[in-house]
């Protein structure tokens, strides 16, 4: 019984040891991957907001590959696919595909093309609303007040529809708490935007009654 125990045992430590090493390597490497494309997406964002759309759209392409990457290296090990830092960087990924559309007026991802889970992707849906605000401060500095209204609206359509889902926090990761950041980061915005359209409405009426006299 002794010696059938031990080949057991051999066998059992041969095939397990096989199998977590495979998945300590794939692990070390989709770490590896999910901070590389959260620096990418972090860089194409910011060189959107500077309007270089050439660089924002070539670091986005490269993103978009790393992230396919790591979905078909982790396709075979579903639970390291849901570990929290991979959706994390899936996350940063829908904010910089939405952020960029949302800024440059340009196409939103097609739905039925969909490669990310809905919770990640309206976690970054929620992200790219948020980060719509340093573009609309932006845009206000230079006096282009129908295109903050725009962006404005943007974020109030995904603010509504986000806070329809009342869902547990397990369940939708961590949605409500983003969509309360949202909601602040809106008024914050609004007010922001409500206050400069009143001094150019000032500086205008000031300008009037220069003329005038």
């Amino acid at each position: 019984m002794t010696d059938t125990l031990n080949v057991w045992l051999d066998e059992l430590a041969g095939a397990a040891q096989a199998d977590l090493e495979a998945r300590n390597q794939v692990r070390d490497e989709a770490l590896r991957r999910s901070r590389g494309l959260i620096k990418l997406c972090s860089r194409a964002i910011r060189s959107g907001h500077r309007d270089a759309w050439d660089e924002a759209n070539a670091l986005l392409t490269e993103a978009e590959a790393v992230g396919q990457e790591m979905q078909a290296a982790l396709a075979p090990y579903p639970d390291l696919f849901y570990t929290g830092y991979t959706q994390d960087a899936l996350k940063e990924l829908v904010e910089a595909r939405i952020t960029l559309a949302l800024v440059s007026h340009g196409a939103l991802p097609a739905l039925d093309n969909l490669n990310i889970p809905y919770n990640t992707y309206i976690n970054g849906v929620c992200e790219a609303a948020s980060e719509l605000r340093r573009r609309c401060l932006d845009v206000m500095r230079r006096g282009e007040m129908e295109e903050a209204e725009r962006l404005l609206a943007s974020m109030d359509a995904v603010y509504e529809v986000l806070m329809s889902f009342s869902y547990p926090d397990a369940i939708t990761g961590g949605l409500r708490r983003r969509v309360d950041q949202l909601r602040g980061v809106l008024e914050r915005t609004r007010g922001d935007l409500t206050n400069s359209r009143q001094m150019q409405r000032l500086l205008e009426a000031l300008e009037r009654a220069e003329e005038v006299a």
